[in-house]
C-alpha cells in the first residue's frame, strides 16, 4: 500500500462557466491508487483507499489564465444529505486552495462507497461556485 492517494481535480473552468455546469467534460478526476478504481477521468470517480492512507486532492485549471480551487470536501450520508458538518464555518474564514489532504479513518466501512461534495471556486465571485457529488472514496 502506497502512504499516499493523489486525486487530480483537472477542470475546464472557461467550459464550466460558460455552460454552468462542471457536467458535460468539464470536470476529469483521476487518482493514483494502483488499485482498481472505477470511473477514472470523470466526475464520478471512485478511489480505492486504505484506512491510515493520505488522501490529496489537487485543482488544476486546464487554461492557467482561469483560476480555480478547492472551497471545501463534505462527506455525503447514505440519503444524500450532508454528515460530519458541525456547524458552517463563516464565508471568511473558508479558504480556498489548491490542494486539500486528509486521511482515510480506520472505521470506515469496508466495501461501500463514501460520496463526498467536492465544491469549487472558478475565477471569481458567488456565480462562480460549483459542486458535484458524485465522486466517493472506496475501503475494498
Amino acid at each position: 500500500m502506497q502512504p499516499q492517494v493523489n486525486i487530480a481535480v483537472a477542470v475546464d473552468v472557461v467550459g464550466a462557466l460558460s455552460t454552468g455546469t462542471l457536467r458535460g467534460g468539464h470536470l476529469c478526476l483521476m487518482d493514483d491508487s494502483g488499485c482498481d478504481s472505477q470511473g477514472q477521468g470523470t466526475p464520478d470517480l471512485c478511489t480505492v483507499v486504505r484506512p491510515g492512507q493520505v488522501v490529496q486532492w489537487s485543482a488544476v485549471p486546464l487554461d492557467v489564465q482561469t483560476p480555480v480551487a478547492i472551497r471545501r470536501i463534505v462527506f455525503l450520508g447514505p440519503e444524500q444529505g450532508e454528515s460530519g458538518d458541525v456547524g458552517e464555518v463563516p464565508e471568511s474564514a473558508r479558504p480556498d486552495l489548491a490542494v486539500w489532504s486528509g486521511v482515510v479513518p480506520a472505521d470506515m466501512p469496508r466495501g461501500v462507497p463514501q460520496r463526498y461534495r467536492l465544491e469549487l471556486r472558478m475565477s471569481g465571485g458567488e456565480s462562480s461556485l460549483a459542486y458535484v457529488d458524485t465522486p466517493s472514496l472506496l475501503c475494498p
